[in-house]
């Protein structure tokens, strides 16, 4: 009962301290006039109420006011970029409404708030000019109003909003902040907005600085006196905690408050024990400051965590503690609205859905999120970067925008600077040009709040950049170092599978902590399922043609396979980068790209999730914390393929970043063929410290039980723990008949067609390299194929692992590791001009081309039965065991009852594609 007593009192200070003397909430109906001349201040539109009723909080987009969307679905430029906004403006906006000025705030000086606006706004009270204008694309607009409002009359509100672009911020208008990629150029208000009366004589701002080693905080309040004369006050700060109500610290002071603004600082001496805040233990504090003099009380109340990010070396520090982060975009995707959401329930549900896969850490790439964001994340322990609202490629050119940027991070101090999820701070996206005014800026922002840590840029393709920390730099996001790749995208389809290799080489020399930059952007099929969920301002008119073209060209029942199997690919692909990346030392986290889609830049579903944060049936959060969680178990092995002649060898490791060090555990290792156990063993661990625990034992099983070929499961866990981590591997006999039967091979097409007028069965293997058709490539299109168009456009394979012809080449229904060769050694065919016969192995094809594509494919021709094949079967067998086992495969089914395909149509019509090496290997169809 006293708990309960003690959080009411709590909730009831903080209450009466956030709401001062009293607010005009300003949500509901109000008139709103479009501009699109931008003659609205000549022909002094202020002073009057609008014909058009509009809700705000909310957008003309929500109102569909504006420019109706003609667009239909089709595969084009326009539909494919991104989703369609039904109604669009960009312009100048009026909104206009009366409110009513209480009497008792005639004493009091008024201030208008509105939280979140695109990009520029001014206002009048009764059709006279306030002085200034706002433009912060990041923090709330405000005004002060007092000199305009009568304290008991009715007055008229007029708010114009422009939401054209102020300053070159961005290539091509990517940057998330203002963009129509993600979230749109909306014209509007978001968020909390209202009028507030406050004391003349007042606590203007309060900035917390938490001092970890010595329990302590130094409080910096800014006390504001609109009156012409000092005023004499006491100044009060009581530190509480917020879930126990607690009393951890107090301290006052007596000060001389002159007109204008005051700086005041306090210090505050904490409990000894005062609970750190961290992603296990997000503990929050309760600063309410309290103004006494004889105008009266003002008290505001700030929320801060207790927590020290610093950095040692090439490690991040938390607490004194090593850190790793689990991290992913956050672009400003909310396709519902096209805004970002400002209340709480909206984030906690992003949050829990990151939380669900593992992460403990989101950056926001080019923009601010609102306060709502920020709140959430403090109570449940998420590490957030922000960036500034900046993706250019010439920053530095224009001194008004620096100017721009440097009031906005100040803002944004101001603003969120208190919260202890706020850790990381970066200028923006891939920056590029003028890196001394880069450096200038930086310093600044490092000079100004030491309570993040600071770099330069998120990556940059500059030249002599990006390779290496930029001096100032706290921390440094790459995807390369001028040492190699410290993600997979230049490693996963040119190097044989291998789960023994990271990037340390990469990183070697590295003084501060590194963060690997946009890990993964592996495409996935589109969910057509997903279309019906559009009920907002958004049209997927993207994801309408792609199901239209599938419907035309009969394919549309093949669309859920394809989501599955290249979504599987991806999620396979984006494990290997996570494990790579919790291997090295030196690496201190990385940033997906991403765990939800992206929506814009040619329509990149790199997400395992939806744009929702929403599963897609292709990874559930469990699993995806095998490898992805605060303790993860790793394995280091050679490679995905073996034969039964050898031993599978592995070491142990274990990477710990959870709550705290591991004493006297067990790993526990097992090996299963088809869920029958065929190893298992146990390592005793008398020491498993916070970080990277590598060589703690050795796993070492003969294969020579295993008689057929086998996927094996590996799986390492920590004993008495949810801890667990599984891999797989194939084992095919050394000894292996290949059993040609009356089965004839070709390479060279003319024989293959005689052979089949004659009724043999032919296995038809020509040469890929000569053979036109799609490059071979183990990983799927890279980010999107709209935005990247000239690249090999599949997304992975596709077949029926039940089919007779892989009997005895055991696969599931989507590419795994032990395809790397055939996919590599391979030219994917273009089918469409096939009728009849049928596709064993399919390849599936980027969604703006979705043509029939097969590696491996069978039809009755003439007399004869065929089996086309287009990897690689006859080079180096000796040293390729998944092309050697496949061969056995094909023909033992070749030479079965089973194989009778049925008729197929069409092959004449192919005989161009089994040319000569003039021939050129065909890409995906470009957009631009």
């Amino acid at each position: 009962m006293k708990n309960i007593f003690i959080f009411m009192f709590v909730v009831l200070l903080v209450s009466s301290c956030g709401e001062n003397v009293g607010r005009i909430d300003l949500a509901g109906k109000w008139t709103v006039r479009l501009d699109s001349a931008d003659v609205g201040i000549q022909e002094n539109w202020p002073g009057r109420c609008y014909e058009t009723a509009i809700m705000l909080p909310g957008t003309t987009d929500m109102a569909k006011l504006g420019t109706k969307t003609m667009l239909k679905p089709a595969l084009e430029k326009p539909q494919l970029l991104h989703l369609t906004r039904a109604y669009s403006y960009v312009g100048p906006a009026w909104y206009a409404r009366e409110v009513e000025i209480p009497a008792e705030w005639k004493e009091k000086d008024c201030f208008l708030h509105l939280e979140r606006v695109l990009w520029d706004t001014q206002v009048w009270v009764d059709g006279i000019k306030v002085d200034g204008h706002e433009e912060s694309l990041v923090s709330p607009h405000c005004y002060n109003l007092t000199s305009y409002l009568q304290s008991g009359e009715k007055h008229l509100l007029t708010v114009r909003v422009d939401n054209r672009k102020r300053y070159d911020i961005s290539v091509n208008d990517l940057a998330h902040a203002y963009t129509n990629a993600t979230q749109v150029m909306w014209n509007g208000i978001l968020g909390d907005m209202y009028i507030e009366a406050v004391d003349k004589v007042r606590v203007d701002d309060v900035q917390i600085y938490p001092d970890v080693a010595s329990r302590s905080a130094k409080v910096a309040v800014t006390v504001c006196n609109s009156e012409d004369v000092q005023q004499e006050a006491m100044l009060e700060l009581l530190v509480l905690g917020e879930k126990d109500g607690k009393e951890y610290g107090i301290a006052n002071k007596k000060i001389s408050v002159g007109p204008g603004k005051t700086l005041v600082e306090l210090e505050c001496t904490l409990d000894k024990d005062a609970p750190l805040w961290s992603e296990f233990t997000p503990n929050l504090y309760c600063a309410n400051v309290e103004l006494k003099s004889e105008k009266g009380t003002s008290c505001v109340s700030e929320r801060f965590g207790l927590r020290q990010i610093a950095q040692a070396g090439s490690c991040l520090m938390l607490n004194d503690r090593p850190i790793f982060l689990r991290g992913t975009l956050e672009c400003c995707i909310f396709p519902l609205t096209g805004t970002p959401p400002t209340d709480e329930e909206a984030w906690r549900e992003l949050y829990s859905s990151a939380r669900e896969y593992g992460l403990n850490h989101l950056r926001f790439h080019s923009w601010c999120p609102p306060e709502a964001a920020f709140n959430v994340a403090d109570e449940m322990g998420f590490y957030l970067q922000v960036e500034l609202p900046v993706w250019s490629v010439t920053l530095g050119s224009d001194s008004a925008t620096i100017d721009f940027l440097r009031a906005e991070a100040s803002r944004i101090r101001k603003e969120y600077g208190n919260h202890p999820s706020f850790c990381f701070w970066s200028l923006g996206n891939e920056l590029q040009y003028d890196f001394q005014i880069m450096a200038s800026l930086l310093q600044e922002m490092k000079k100004a709040d030491g309570r993040h840590l600071y770099t330069t840029t998120s990556f940059t393709f500059e030249k002599g950049h990006g390779e290496w920390p930029e001096p100032d730099d706290d921390f440094f996001v790459t995807q390369w170092t001028r040492k190699g790749w410290v993600r997979g995208q230049g490693v996963f389809n040119e190097e044989s599978p291998s789960f023994e290799k990271d990037y340390r080489s990469s990183v070697e020399g590295m003084q501060v902590p590194l963060v690997t930059h946009e890990v993964g952007q592996y495409s996935v099929y589109p969910d057509l399922t997903e279309i019906p969920k559009y009920t907002g301002t958004l049209i997927p008119l993207n994801f309408m043609a792609v199901k239209q073209d599938l419907e035309r060209k009969g394919l549309i029942e093949k669309a859920p396979q394809y989501l599955q199997a290249s979504g599987k690919l991806a999620a396979i692909l984006y494990k290997e980068e996570i494990e790579r990346a919790l291997k090295t030392s030196g690496v201190s986290g990385f940033q997906l790209l991403d765990l939800h889609d992206f929506p814009g830049q040619g329509t990149a579903l790199v997400g395992l999730l939806n744009a929702f944060w929403e599963s897609k049936g292709i990874i559930q959060g469990r699993e995806f914390r095998e490898f992805c969680a605060p303790v993860v178990p790793l394995l280091r092995f050679p490679k995905a393929v073996y034969t039964n002649n050898e031993f599978f060898v592995a070491k142990a490791e274990l990477s710990n970043y959870g709550v705290e060090e591991l004493k006297d555990r067990t790993l526990v290792w097992e090996v299963k063929d088809a869920g029958k156990s065929v190893g298992k063993g146990r390592i005793d661990v008398a020491d498993l410290r916070m970080g990277h625990n590598e060589n703690l034992g050795e796993i070492v099983l003969p294969l020579n039980s295993i008689t057929k070929a086998s996927k094996l499961e590996v799986c390492l866990s920590l004993e008495n723990s949810e801890y667990r981590n599984c891999w797989n591997i194939w084992v095919y006999p050394l000894e292996i008949e290949l059993n040609w039967g009356d089965v004839k091979y070709t390479r060279d097409y003319n024989t293959a067609m005689q052979w089949l007028v004659e009724g043999k069965k032919v296995l038809f293997n020509p040469d890929w390299h000569t053979l036109r058709g799609i490059e071979g490539k183990f990983v799927p299109v890279f980010w999107s194929p709209v935005h990247f168009p000239n690249q090999a456009g599949t997304m992975g394979v596709l077949c029926n692992p039940s089919h007779p012809a892989l009997s005895d080449f055991p696969t599931d229904m989507h590419t795994d590791w032990q395809w790397w060769d055939l996919n590599i050694n391979s030219t994917t065919m273009i089918v469409d001009s096939l009728n009849g016969g049928s596709p064993i192995v399919e390849m599936v094809d980027n969604f703006v081309n979705n043509r029939r594509l097969a590696s491996l494919y069978e039809g009755g021709v003439g007399k004869g039965k065929l089996m086309l094949a287009t990897f690689d079967l006859q080079t180096a067998l000796d040293k390729r065991p998944v092309a050697r086992q496949m061969l056995a495969s094909i023909l033992k089914y070749m030479n079965s009852a089973a194989f009778a395909p049925s008729r197929m149509e069409g092959l004449d019509k192919m005989k161009d594609v089994f040319g000569t090496a003039d021939n050129q290997k065909q890409s995906a169809k470009g957009i631009y």
